[in-house]
């Protein structure tokens, strides 16, 4: 069956520091919970054990996995669950050795003995994998599977991504060829043709208000990330630099909001140290909250979450990108790329490492910056095309297991790669162009496959292993 991806399947709304460590087995929590409801009452739960394998076993810790899978049991929406309570709520449940399940019924729960992370096992389907296992009043026992495979989705040992909606679209969408065939042929632009796939989820006015709502995110995100100061929780001590930056950038001058915040940008200039700097002031701010469990947008992860709030931002403020008009066409254009690369490669650092979010999203915002500023559907997968060739190959070796080192920094250089990349192409012809987007997506899977697992999100090379950085017990 082919897979039929939204821009709402992309784009989710949720908690920090990963989608597949921690908004994926949130997600995975709150559909075991849905799933063993329809078989029985969840207040006949009387004992839960959740058991971690593979990379989520591995830097499950540092991900926050252990936190999500709580949290996810109590019936929380990572959608709308204030961010300011995780760490008092988990505190709750450590002290009580009690878990309120979805908001129903307390059991006794020790997080430190029922969840279990099991560092040498891991399950075939995907590395991400987790098991529930409920037990009721009456002494059965109902046990249920979950991969997370990236970018917050979520399957079911013998799902066929049943989380993947299956709609007869006007203009399916499979490979990048497949767009540009129905871009050329109905003389379209890719948003155009996403606009008139997305109406067959749901009506226009929900598309616009849900992606707006996605901005609304991430512009918060960027601002809330600029002005807050401090270290980063886990242990490493790493300093928070957006805010820093953008206090030497706003130079003294005064603002109460995002509005006249973005004046004091567009008027500070657009020479090229400045706009390099401002890019990565917001690419790290995005993260640093990412790390923080800030609350973010999977673009296409969380891990890589700053590289297409910036590169968006950059349009608003340097481009003339600020209106809804230009920001849907923006987000529903990397949308679709994104998607281009999940069906066809993946998303997930476990299964690709870091070519698989860093790379994906610079790839997304490349050819969504390419479309708004005019360029063909050909130069978009150009663009597209020049930033993941540029990432082909990169680890995913996040020290201590936690989402800051090198990842931080590796959002501004996946943003800034993108604006490069998208300048090259409106500035190419793409009939001379040697490598496709399709090419590309190809050498990416065969790259990833071909991958040590060390450097796939399992904190077992690289970086993790060769800086020598000593955690507190945790």
């Amino acid at each position: 069956m082919e897979e039929r991806i939204s821009v709402f399947d992309m784009f989710k709304i949720g908690i920090g520091p990963s989608s597949s460590h921690t908004l994926g087995p949130w997600r995975a929590a709150l559909r075991f919970l849905k799933e063993f409801s329809q078989i029985n009452n969840i207040s006949e739960i009387k004992q839960i054990q959740i058991l971690l394998y593979g990379s989520l076993a591995k830097t499950g810790i540092g991900h926050g996995t252990d936190i999500a899978v709580q949290l996810g049991l109590m019936g929380e929406d990572p959608v709308t669950f204030d961010t300011e309570l995780v760490n008092s709520t988990i505190q709750q449940i450590i002290d009580s050795k009690k878990l309120l399940i979805d908001h129903k019924t307390n059991i006794n729960f020790n997080p430190f003995s029922d969840i279990v992370f099991l560092m040498d096992a891991s399950l075939p389907f995907h590395p991400n994998a987790l098991t529930f296992i409920a037990e009721t009043n009456d002494n059965q026992t109902f046990a249920k599977t979950y991969y997370s495979i990236g970018g917050g989705f979520v399957v079911a040992e013998g799902d066929d991504n049943l989380e993947i909606e299956h709609f007869k679209l006007p203009f399916p969408i499979d490979k990048a060829e497949d767009l540009i065939d129905h871009c050329l042929s109905n003389m379209m632009s890719i948003s155009e043709i996403i606009w008139e796939n997305e109406k067959a989820w749901r009506s226009p006015n929900e598309t616009i208000r849900g992606v707006l709502k996605i901005w609304e995110t991430m512009k918060n995100c960027i601002y809330k990330g600029c002005h807050t100061f401090g270290d980063l929780p886990g242990g490493l001590q790493v300093t928070r630099r957006a805010a820093i930056l953008n206090q030497k950038l706003v130079d003294a001058k005064t603002y109460s909001n995002f509005e006249e915040w973005l004046t004091i940008i567009q008027e500070s200039g657009n020479n090229f140290s400045k706009v390099l700097n401002w890019v990565s002031c917001f690419a790290l701010a995005v993260n640093e909250e990412n790390a923080s469990f800030g609350r973010v947008v999977t673009a296409p992860t969380n891990g890589a979450s700053g590289v297409i709030p910036s590169v968006l931002m950059y349009y608003i403020a340097f481009c003339n990108g600020n209106s809804n008009k230009k920001i849907l066409k923006f987000i529903m254009t990397a949308a679709e790329i994104g998607s281009i690369f999940k069906k066809g490669s993946t998303i997930s650092a476990a299964m690709g490492g870091c070519q698989a979010e860093i790379g994906v999203s610079s790839a997304m915002a490349a050819g969504a910056l390419t479309e708004c500023m005019g360029g063909s559907v050909q130069q978009v997968m150009m663009a597209a095309e020049i930033a993941m060739e540029h990432h082909l190959g990169l680890t995913c070796d996040p020290i201590g297991g936690l989402v800051q080192i090198p990842c931080i920094e590796r959002n501004t250089m996946g943003a800034i790669k993108a604006i490069t990349a998208s300048q090259l192409a409106l500035e190419s012809d793409p009939t001379k162009a040697k490598v496709t987007l399709d090419d590309v997506i190809k050498t990416m899977w065969s790259t990833a496959l071909d991958m040590n697992s060390k450097y796939k999100e399992t904190s077992d090379g690289g970086l993790a292993v060769h800086v020598p950085i000593s955690l507190p017990e945790c």
